[in-house]
């Protein structure tokens, strides 16, 4: 029994299914999962078993006739069983119709947009936790008709631990503290601890340089590693500071704890790293604005960014000691 499932984008989106495809594959041994998405995702699926990765470039299949085409490939090179949209965008849906048309049995992933919308209402002062992704990629299979029950536990794979990563930026302003405030915290922690700087980017490689110049016992790895040897690398770390980031989902994928900062967005949106705790998610309460986004990308209505300057770097001190 094969099943087709695909999620092409985001990183740490794509990372998030990772824990439900291996557990989900664990408790169904005789369901085969082949994954699409992009090439340079493939580290994040090593030794799931029973899975298949399919890295494809998406931009050679542009618009209806390329979608046809990869369908096509898909179909001739694994001959599925069922379809399990785990992405839910425009080249999805029009992928899913293809394959509906083939007969082929197709699940979507429920984004629980109308539920988010209101989440992130600043007008809304009564903010309940919404499902988490995690299960909401797992409601995919469940629709197929198999069962999977999740652990939300996340797997120690080194129990060598020593040293605290830092990964200080996030795509959006929204969603990252006043870098300030991460050089402050970081020179501090390294006066007990070594400290490992994360990121990309020529920009962020060139701050990080700038800050293992002045901060001693710290060490710039950003734009050094491989995904898989970064992966390997944060599995060693005893802790992991991340915003609400893709850094934080490859610590849940290699069993590190992770200390999360949030601003604008909110763990109630069903983000958190995967088995990551409640009780290491720093973030300013009260607000009673937040969550005013679902992914950071929004200006801030107040126009002083309170969710991520009233923040205290005592916060996530006292997290670690």
């Amino acid at each position: 029994m094969t099943i087709l499932a695909y999620r092409f984008s985001a990183f740490g989106d794509v990372a998030m299914t990772v824990p439900v495809v291996t557990e989900f594959l664990e408790q169904n041994p005789d369901v085969q999962i082949v994954f699409v998405t992009r090439k340079n995702f493939s580290d994040l699926f090593e030794g799931v078993p029973n899975l298949i990765f399919k890295g494809v470039n998406i931009d050679d299949y542009k618009g209806f006739l390329g979608l046809r085409k990869l369908a096509k490939e898909l179909i001739i090179e694994f001959n599925p069983h069922y379809i399990a949209d785990l992405h839910d965008v425009i080249r999805t849906k029009i992928l899913n119709r293809i394959f509906s048309r083939k007969k082929y049995r197709v699940a979507v992933i429920s984004k629980g947009k109308d539920e988010k919308e209101h989440l992130t209402d600043i007008w809304n002062l009564e903010k309940k936790p919404l499902k988490k992704t995690t299960e909401r990629y797992a409601d995919v299979f469940r629709d197929l008709g198999f069962s999977v029950e999740l652990s939300h536990q996340y797997r120690t794979v080194s129990l060598q631990k020593n040293g605290i990563g830092f990964a200080p930026f996030a795509q959006h302003e929204g969603k990252m503290l006043p870098l300030e405030k991460s050089f402050e915290l970081a020179k501090h922690l390294s006066e007990k601890y070594r400290i490992y700087f994360f990121g990309g980017g020529k920009h962020e490689v060139e701050t990080l340089d700038n800050w293992v110049s002045q901060i001693p016992n710290a060490e710039n790895v950003a734009g050094k590693l491989s995904l898989k040897e970064e992966l390997s690398k944060i599995a060693r770390l005893e802790i992991m500071i991340s915003m609400d980031s893709a850094n934080m989902h490859l610590a849940s994928l290699v069993g590190t704890r992770c200390i999360s900062v949030w601003g604008s967005t909110h763990p109630h949106a069903g983000f958190l790293g995967y088995g990551q705790s409640e009780n290491d998610v720093v973030h300013i309460k009260d607000l009673t604005c937040r969550p005013c986004s679902v992914f950071g990308d929004k200006k801030c209505y107040r126009g002083d960014w309170a969710c991520l300057h009233e923040i205290n770097i005592q916060q996530v001190i006292d997290k670690i000691e």
